[in-house]
């Protein structure tokens, strides 16, 4: 699982050109977030949760804005 997300939040940050400590603080309000997961670390559900819907919120704003 936790392989799955930062498979998700690395392609997130390629989409959205944003640096791993600028998502960690966006997403989490955690700037080591990304260092800490490539690292092996874990991570807490309810903050798995958040950065989920942290892209997912992002993703809807920028077809919100996409030309049709």
């Amino acid at each position: 699982m936790k392989n799955d997300l930062l498979t998700e939040i690395e392609k997130f940050m390629l989409e959205a050109q944003l640096g791993p400590h600028r998502f960690g603080i966006l997403a989490a309000s955690n700037g080591r977030l990304v260092d800490r997961l490539r690292e092996g670390r874990r991570i807490w559900p309810d903050t798995e949760l958040q950065v989920r819907k942290f892209m997912r919120e992002q993703r809807k704003k920028r077809n919100a804005g996409a030309p049709a």
